[in-house]
């Protein structure tokens, strides 16, 4: 180990330090003896089972199990999926990998006691991509997740499985994690409302992380209005997760759908409309839904952040270094926060390095390059990355003063095609990572984003994406609500 780490040691130096680990041994023995201290779970359930392809058409599920809440409460009789990287005890979590395969978690995640405490009935885990480190729907152990409006086509991810069996009616709320756009892409793609909260709103607690600093969970759903119920359910601070501030409260956030865009500043951000793979007739539909505003009484005008060109490339770099250190070479959890550690899903997740042949492309990726930069710069870069995303935040904090959102397509394009069999690495890197120019930048600076869909273009659904001030998520519900009036 000496070797490895870089210095030289002599034997009887290594002897010395062996003697006093021997102590250190005695305490690791004692706290082997300790039971873990986590939450107990509630509300019976049994292990599920993976449907059939008949009962599945679109690969969305990845265990069906039908877990019924408290008789009463703001989401009694409301059917609920949750995504498989969120725990459920006594339930399978693969988090769409291989590896995962036997793992049952032991604990719920705080959104999962929430959302049952509140009355509603979980119908299952819906399926995610490998790990959750795809924007496609094609790296899953599972096998791809087809688009619920035209098969072949990816249904984005990493959410894919709760935002088709959103889009299917199969259930009325689904709970999606969102690292670079994960909630808001398979929302888009498939036609859906779909949130990310502030960062540190909605507990984090029980999830399988990525990287702490973008890590978000948020609801799903075919409404603003089922949306702004969902949120008032999950949101507010659990005491078990480091992200979350005093400001973390949930709100009455359906109170403020009737409310209207009259007196609502939006703000079309330029730049989320000049990226080079931008389709004409994607700017065209945000373009005309922002009219739609105006009709509903709300004020719009142009506004300018150079910076946001940039996001998708801060971002990159977090996500890169951040992710290869905490939810790969820590096991997921990484260390130095305090917070409920799921420790049964840290030991079944640190067996990838016995399994790493079965990793697909983007997590061989991820390793390799994240570790080359980290050894590279020390983690400089990586610390240069979050200090220019402060910046990147500060830019659009002052934008927000003078409108109250701003206004972009969610995704520069409509879903684009699954990658065949025969797809070179590169294409299956591209396919997952692209098209997330305008979602990556807000998980950065952890402003609330709402997609909302407006309009499509060769049957595929075109996304429109609203954002907030930080903890404001009333305003974007106010301004969505008010353009879905509209809609036929």
């Amino acid at each position: 180990m000496a070797s490895e780490l870089g210095f030289r040691a002599t034997d009887a130096e290594l002897e010395s330090y062996a003697r006093v680990m021997d102590a250190d041994l005695a305490a690791y023995a004692q706290l082997d003896r300790l039971a873990d201290f986590v939450p107990a779970p509630g509300y019976k359930r049994d292990m599920g089972y993976r449907p059939s392809a008949a009962q599945d058409p679109f690969n969305a599920w990845a265990t069906m199990v039908e877990i019924a809440g408290a008789p009463s409460g703001k989401l009694h009789n409301k059917k609920i999926a949750i995504k498989d990287n969120i725990a459920v005890a006594g339930v399978p979590m693969r988090n769409g990998s291989s590896i995962l395969e036997n793992y049952v978690p032991d604990v719920d995640a705080t959104v999962v006691t929430r959302v049952l405490d509140a009355g509603g009935t979980i119908l299952g885990k819906t399926q995610c991509e490998y790990y959750c480190l795809s924007g496609g729907s094609h790296t899953s152990h599972q096998g791809p997740v087809q688009n619920p409006h035209k098969r072949g086509h990816t249904s984005g991810g990493s959410s894919s499985g709760s935002a088709v069996v959103i889009a299917t009616g199969e259930v009325d709320v689904a709970l999606g994690c969102d690292q670079g756009g994960s909630i808001r892409t398979p929302s888009s793609y498939c036609g859906i409302v779909g949130l990310k909260p502030t960062w540190g709103l909605v507990p984090y607690t029980g999830i399988m992380p990525i990287e702490l600093t973008l890590d978000h969970v948020g609801p799903m759903t075919r409404t603003v209005s089922d949306n702004a119920l969902a949120l008032e359910v999950i949101a507010g601070f659990d005491g078990l997760d480091p992200r979350q501030t005093a400001l973390a409260e949930a709100q009455p956030y359906t109170q403020s759908l009737t409310k209207g865009a009259q007196s609502v500043r939006v703000g079309v951000l330029t730049e989320g409309f000049e990226f080079p793979v931008s389709d004409p007739a994607v700017n065209a539909t945000v373009m005309s839904a922002a009219k739609a505003f105006e009709r509903a009484g709300a004020s719009v005008t142009k506004v300018s952040i150079p910076l946001h060109s940039l996001g998708a490339s801060i971002w990159g770099v977090i996500a890169l270094e951040g992710a290869a250190r905490q939810m790969m070479l820590d096991n997921g959890h990484g260390f130095n926060w305090k917070g409920l550690y799921v420790t049964n899903m840290i030991g079944a997740h640190a067996k990838w390095r016995e399994r790493a042949n079965e990793l697909p492309h983007t997590i061989r990726y991820l390793i390799l390059a994240g570790q080359h930069y980290l050894r590279a710069s020390g983690g400089q870069t990586y610390a240069k990355a979050q200090n220019v995303g402060r910046q990147l935040g500060a830019a659009y904090d002052a934008a927000l003063k003078n409108v109250d959102v701003l206004l972009m397509p969610t995704n520069p394009t409509v879903a684009p095609l699954l990658p065949g069999p025969d797809a070179s690495v590169e294409q299956y890197l591209q396919r997952a990572w692209e098209n997330m120019e305008n979602t990556k930048p807000f998980d950065v600076t952890g402003h609330p984003a709402l997609q909302i869909p407006c309009g499509s273009k060769d049957d595929l659904p075109i996304g429109m994406m609203l954002v907030g001030r930080r903890f404001e998520e009333s305003t974007l519900y106010q301004v969505a609500h008010a353009f879905e009036q509209q809609l036929d």
